[in-house]
């Protein structure tokens, strides 16, 4: 599969008449008409009118208003004036997404850090900065963010002003109440984070789970096929998945879905038993998190004689090519393989989207979780072409954050944004 095709950078390049699909072809987003109007400048800008009614099936009388909304609040703007392929048919007034007036901030919360970034309207990475926590207590990380941001922005915005504050973070997380309601590595229930970051930074604040916020950035900016039927796995410090079903991403009546980390996945070989002390928070040994979660692939690494303590260096081993480093990688592989066969099983999706580095930087350990795919599930019939790696490997964590607010962005551009009423 060529994942390049969906890059900001080709979506930027003048869109030709071959490239546009039928009507009705696109996986539908369940957004207003002004939002659809926005995706299809996301996806095809600089683009016209007429082709984005071709996209959303809109009347083009619906789509200029629309397109006339969206230029009052700065989010798109008209290119120069086009003419058609090879200098046939009228020319016309390309509209393109505006990444001169806004940005939208990210914070992705993760067990030993926050990684903060800046994300402009096209899902493009500004700015990113990793802050080691200083404490697990959701007052000092919470704060810490909030104290971060503005520098990030003063640094790397060149002016343009902060839509929203996104944060993502692992485990059970409650967007429609703005809670984290509990992240047992952190040790945090029930903390408001919404509440507390709005009123430290003076922007929406809007938050998810990091697994879903990655299935969304996917459907905004990644893979065109991840877009009405996927499962996205996370297999970092925090194991777990989000689920796309008729183009929407799943959240349960209690915003629980998502909880794979306690799948039953044993070891990945009889020479290879269990490390000492491996049992997950569930009490049991053997459960994916034990198995293939950061602290266990440092602990494994130790007790093989490596010298590291953080996961980083086992990864950077590994891609230097130390043959330890490499075989635990492979090793992870084959187990979360395991844990994505059950996946493509009882869910059946057209794609299962693996955010893990070792798979995205390491190519045999993609081999690997594919031939274990092959080997145990029943209904993935192609694991070449329905397990991919994350369309933003090597800026996961980054993009986690920044598409929670670019999500909600798209879902009602016309909502009630401060910084867009200003403009309008």
């Amino acid at each position: 599969m060529d994942r390049s095709k969906t890059s900001p950078d080709r979506r930027l390049a003048p869109l030709r008449r071959a490239d546009i699909p039928p009507a009705g072809a696109n996986p539908l987003r369940r957004v207003s008409g002004t939002g659809a109007v926005l995706g299809a400048v996301l996806d095809h800008g600089p683009v016209a009118r007429s082709t984005i009614a071709r996209l959303t099936g809109l009347s083009p009388a619906s789509v200029s208003g629309h397109c006339g909304a969206l230029l009052d609040r700065g989010l798109v703007r008209e290119g120069p004036e086009t003419a058609g392929p090879r200098g046939l048919g009228r020319p016309f007034i390309p509209v393109e997404i505006d990444t001169s007036r806004f940005l939208v901030a990210g914070a992705h919360i993760a067990v030993p850090h926050v990684t903060l970034s800046l994300m402009d309207l096209t899902g493009r990475i500004v700015a990113q900065e990793r802050r080691p926590h200083e404490g697990s207590e959701p007052g000092r990380v919470l704060a810490r963010v909030a104290a971060g941001l503005p520098r990030l922005l003063a640094a790397h915005g060149s002016g343009r002003t902060v839509l929203a504050l996104g944060v993502a973070t692992g485990h059970w997380v409650d967007p429609e109440a703005g809670t984290v309601v509990h992240h047992p590595q952190l040790g945090w229930r029930g903390v408001p984070v919404r509440d507390e970051l709005a009123g430290a930074t003076g922007v929406p604040v809007y938050l998810d789970s990091h697994s879903r916020a990655l299935a969304r950035a996917e459907q905004l900016f990644g893979d065109v096929g991840t877009r009405r039927s996927a499962v996205v796995l996370f297999v970092g410090n925090v194991v777990d998945a989000a689920f796309v079903t008729a183009g929407a991403v799943h959240q349960g009546p209690r915003f629980g879905a998502g909880n794979v980390a306690h799948l039953p996945v044993g070891t990945a070989s009889a020479s290879a038993p269990a490390s000492a002390g491996a049992c997950c928070t569930c009490g049991t040994a053997g459960c994916l998190q034990s198995e293939v979660s950061e602290p266990a692939m440092v602990r494994r690494a130790v007790e093989r004689g490596l010298p590291v303590t953080k996961f980083a260096e086992l990864l950077d081993r590994a891609v230097e090519g130390d043959p330890v480093a490499v075989e635990l990688f492979r090793q992870r592989a084959r187990l979360t393989g395991r844990a994505a066969a059950v996946l493509l099983d009882m869910f059946d999706p057209e794609v299962l989207v693996v955010v893990e580095p070792g798979t995205g930087r390491l190519p045999a350990c993609m081999d690997e979780l594919r031939a274990e795919v092959e080997a145990r599930s029943l209904v993935c019939d192609d694991a070449a072409r329905s397990v991919v790696p994350s369309s933003f490997t090597g800026s996961v964590l980054a993009t986690a954050g920044a598409a929670v607010a670019l999500g909600a962005l798209h879902d009602d551009p016309l909502g009630p944004w401060p910084a867009l009423a200003a403009v309008s």
